[in-house]
């Protein structure tokens, strides 16, 4: 089979495949860009691995004047940059030792061996430099025409080399699978039997993991499968999934995983993720909006448009009742509403706290008033 993509093509990849053949090595796509190049799916990172080892990679690309950046040295990586494209160039590695968490890694020169160490046998494709595929699993290009997800060889021994696999079965059945065709049983009856193994890995991957599930187009199957099967009580403790196809019914916005989170329990899940100061600001206020009475227009005006929407998406999940007509247009009269009192206005009358108090008093009547009360009426309120 032959892999066609325009990244295949692309200067980069061309001139990064050409230093590392030309100066006597063996080259190869691999991974997430084959597969993804396959099926026609957007291409983000481009993968290579190569029998040249880091030392070798970094000093082809040195005297071919292309930057070379020791990501992950220690591992068997580099990225190169080429015609503005990081490219991430991985030794060929078979595993030696693991915990669970890392894997103690020697080079290698076999495709097979490098495979044999990967997750998923969809994810185990290698392509040339011209497009050729080869799929040393055998079962690789069979299982990703069928949009069927499984584990290389047996499912225990892949989970227990690094018990993210758990999670990541789920979120690549996101992403990947075929719905109808259901999730791996064998795969799935593995990720229950260990999923007390999450408890060793850090709160940074399994946020990772998780959002990248929650920004699937539908992860409500995906979520299912791990509250059935357990594994939801062990990466998100307290999550609740009842919520989440509620909300994915409802929304008419491209998919986040935030507003998601939200509908598994939102701050109580939080605590168990490492998320960014604006990740956890945002999950607080949806939360706060979800467990409120604060009208659309009051939302809109407070959040802007959008953060309102997503409230009101989720309040409509937990009520099992799309929002009610005229939502958007409150919406949007809320987001454009603009405050008709300046502090100018109620000076020199007023001064320090007694203004802020004021301003608070006279903004909180303007809002319950739906917006109505103009400039005039509010300074008659305040005399």
């Amino acid at each position: 089979m032959m892999l066609a993509a325009d990244w295949l093509a692309a200067p980069g990849s061309r001139s990064v495949m050409a230093l590392l053949r030309a100066g006597g090595h063996g080259a190869w796509f691999v991974g997430g860009c084959v597969r993804n190049g396959l099926i026609g799916a957007p291409v983000e990172d481009i993968d290579i691995t190569t029998d040249a080892h880091p030392d070798r990679v970094m000093a082809l690309a040195k005297a071919a004047g292309i930057k070379a950046v020791p990501t992950g040295i220690a591992h068997g990586t580099v990225t190169l940059i080429a015609d503005h494209r990081p490219y991430e160039i991985t030794t060929l590695r078979r595993d030696i030792a693991t915990d669970g968490r890392r894997a103690t890694v020697a080079f290698t020169d076999r495709l097979d061996q490098d495979a044999a160490r990967r997750d998923f046998t969809m994810n185990a494709l290698y392509a040339t430099a011209d497009g050729a595929v080869i799929d040393p699993t055998g079962q690789g290009l069979a299982d990703l025409a069928a949009r069927r997800l499984r584990f290389i060889g047996a499912p225990a021994d892949r989970i227990t080399e690094d018990y993210l696999r758990i999670l990541r079965f789920f979120r690549f059945h996101a992403w990947y699978a075929d719905p109808a065709g259901g999730i791996d049983p064998d795969g799935l009856a593995a990720c229950a039997a260990l999923a007390e193994g999450i408890a060793g890995l850090s709160r940074e991957r399994i946020g990772a993991e998780m959002t990248k599930l929650l920004a699937a187009p539908d992860p409500a199957p995906a979520i299912a499968a791990m509250a059935q099967s357990g594994v939801l009580a062990h990466a998100l403790p307290g999550a609740d999934a009842r919520l989440l196809p509620l909300l994915i019914a409802l929304e008419d916005a491209p998919p986040d995983p935030i507003r998601r989170l939200a509908a598994l329990g939102g701050a109580h899940v939080a605590d168990q993720l490492r998320l960014s100061n604006a990740q956890r600001q945002r999950l607080a206020i949806l939360n706060a909006g979800m467990a409120s009475a604060t009208p659309p227009d009051a939302l809109a005006y407070a959040h802007g448009a959008d953060m309102a929407w997503d409230i009101m998406a989720l309040r409509a999940a937990l009520f099992e009742t799309p929002p009610a007509p005229g939502t958007r247009a409150a919406i949007a009269r809320g987001a454009a509403a603009v405050f008709p009192i300046k502090p100018a206005d109620l000076m020199p009358k007023l001064q320090g706290a007694a203004l802020g108090q004021a301003l608070t008093s006279l903004e909180t009547d303007w809002i319950a008033s739906g917006f109505a009360l103009d400039r005039d009426a509010l300074l008659r309120r305040l005399d």
